[in-house]
């Protein structure tokens, strides 16, 4: 296939979101665990998480050196962990590899073999299976894509974290609307014991509920919300267990969140946005922005 069939181009322009299983191989998998591996193996554990703090005082500071580590994340290879992971004195109370939630915001930038994900050939130049990704994002509108963020989420068995009803356009929000595209790589098969995806299908054509917008700089907290997300009704979602190597597309206004994983089995995935470039305005007000030493690089090269 060139590019998205009629119906699944229907399907995502009517409930938000895309199923394309088998996009990536079991080798390409693996070739992410391995790295991510060496990655986790050579971490510096930030110092926010690794004080001692004991006064009300020295917590306020920990708290912002968190929220300081966090926004300028954006263009670096940072380690974000599960809560409750270390003791009082900085030390791992679990494994370091059991311990992370997450790594962001810039693989995609920095690191060879996710630089090769992301901008793969496969992506790049079709597959047997798939479209490129170029084709899928041309066939979605998207002229001019760039890379505005990358994770590594690792949803840790026994406790890695729920993510609560959210929209991804509320994080990265543009004007107009509609510009921001996330693609959602099932590293290890994704079930509804470990922690699937789970949408509101059609919940992506009635704008932004809250927006986070980052504070003047120095100010604290570093970030608040504007506006709130509503209740939503459970009933409404539907889960999206896929197979290691499925690809998900996201609408950037589409609600969707995941359970915590209480199985035994981690559910890894590799997720990045895309943005299109051409005709939109990146808010100035999000935590994200692109720095002089990474301009949000185009997907295509």
């Amino acid at each position: 296939m060139a590019c998205l069939s009629p119906s699944q181009l229907q399907k995502f322009q009517q409930d938000g979101f895309l199923v394309l299983e088998g996009f990536l191989s079991a080798e390409e998998c693996v070739a992410m665990q391995q790295r991510i591996g060496e990655i986790v193996a050579e971490m510096d554990v930030p110092l926010h998480c690794r004080t001692e703090f004991s006064t009300q005082e020295e917590e306020q500071l920990r708290a912002q050196g968190s929220t300081d580590y966090f926004l300028s994340s954006g263009d670096k290879i940072r380690f974000f962990f599960e809560k409750g992971v270390f003791d009082e004195k900085g030390n791992f109370l679990v494994p370091p590899e059991k311990s992370i939630n997450k790594i962001g915001h810039a693989l995609h930038a920095h690191d060879p073999v996710f630089k090769s994900i992301t901008h793969s050939f496969k992506v790049q130049a079709g597959s047997m299976t798939f479209a490129p990704l170029q084709t899928l994002a041309r066939s979605l509108g998207l002229q001019m894509p760039v890379v505005v963020q990358s994770m590594y989420i690792f949803k840790q068995p026994h406790f890695g974290g729920e993510v609560s009803p959210h929209q991804d356009a509320s994080f990265l929000y543009t004007e107009p609307l509609g510009r921001v595209l996330g693609v959602w790589i099932a590293v290890e098969d994704a079930t509804l014991e470990n922690g699937c995806l789970w949408f509101i299908p059609g919940s992506h054509t009635s704008g932004v509920s809250r927006r986070m917008v980052r504070a003047p700089v120095g100010s604290a907290p570093g970030t608040s919300f504007l506006g709130s997300e509503p209740a939503r009704d459970n009933s409404l979602f539907v889960p999206t267990p896929v197979q290691r190597g499925a690809l998900v597309l996201i609408h950037g206004e589409v609600v969707h969140k995941s359970k915590q994983n209480l199985s035994d089995r981690s559910r890894q995935a590799y997720t990045f946005h895309l943005m299109e470039a051409s005709g939109t305005t990146w808010s100035p007000e999000n935590w994200l922005q692109p720095t002089a030493e990474l301009p949000f690089p185009q997907l295509y090269t």
